[in-house]
């Protein structure tokens, strides 16, 4: 199979789940968050913010495709652009790191490592980009209130009853991501429970709690230390796309 990792961009944007493109949890304060949504107006200011990050900052995050078809992103961007997090009660994100804002596969290609891999091309990105962490909130424990996540409506996979994830025993996938891809409150587009990597899932990968709290503990991992991770990047990211070899089978790393 083949399997690349693309820069987001606004062309892009369209390759990822409709309730993603959709979802402006982060993006947005809550005020101007749920205006947004109730106003239809929030794919657009999607792509407000990531065109205005692209030309600020670079691109937000990553696409993974498999076999040319969309199969996961992860995003990130500094906290000042992720306007959402202020609203969690174990910010703010440290001055010197930036921010994991949200990440998800689609339940089919979860169990193959691949979540973890995501998470690591993040890591090497911006450890070239000459930043020191990457800060994110985890969900952990029950939902927040009033952002359970809705059966999901989309064809292939994108959404799954009770927004459980389904990864693999023993594969570091278990419950990575956005669960069903969806998002939580209003009509889907607004709320923290669906746009959250599990806490567990993110210590798995080498972060660390930085500030506890029962349902958004605030985690870090540090770059410029990591020299085992920075290693572990380079073997994962040849193993995903076959470099210099002939590709064996994709295992979980």
């Amino acid at each position: 199979m083949g399997r690349r990792l693309v820069p987001i961009t606004v062309d892009n944007l369209q390759d990822l789940p409709a309730r993603c493109r959709g979802c402006v949890f982060w993006e947005l304060d809550p005020v101007r968050g749920r205006a947004a949504v109730e106003a239809g107006e929030a794919e657009r200011q999607k792509e407000d913010w990531v065109s205005g990050l692209l030309l600020e900052w670079g691109s937000c995050g990553r696409i993974l495709y498999v076999d040319e078809a969309p199969a996961g992103y992860i995003t990130y961007a500094p906290a000042q652009h992720v306007p959402g997090s202020l609203s969690f009660p174990t910010s703010p994100v440290a001055p010197d790191a930036v921010q994991l804002v949200t990440a998800a596969l689609l339940p089919r290609y979860r169990g193959q490592g691949l979540g973890r891999v995501l998470v690591q091309t993040a890591a090497k990105d911006l450890s070239r980009r000459g930043f020191r962490a990457i800060e994110a909130f985890g969900r952990s424990g029950s939902p927040w209130p009033g952002t359970e996540r809705s059966r999901g409506t989309g064809s292939g996979g994108e959404g799954s009853a009770g927004g459980a994830a389904t990864g693999e025993a023993g594969s570091g996938e278990a419950g990575f991501g956005a669960a069903d891809l969806g998002g939580g409150g209003f009509g889907g587009g607004f709320g923290a429970g669906g746009c959250m990597v599990p806490a567990d899932y993110l210590r798995a990968v080498g972060f660390r709690t930085v500030r506890t709290h029962p349902r958004s503990p605030r985690l870090r991992l540090d770059l410029r230390t990591a020299a085992t991770w920075r290693e572990d990047v380079e073997g994962a990211l040849e193993r995903l796309l076959g470099v210099g070899a002939a590709a064996p089978g994709l295992r979980p790393v």
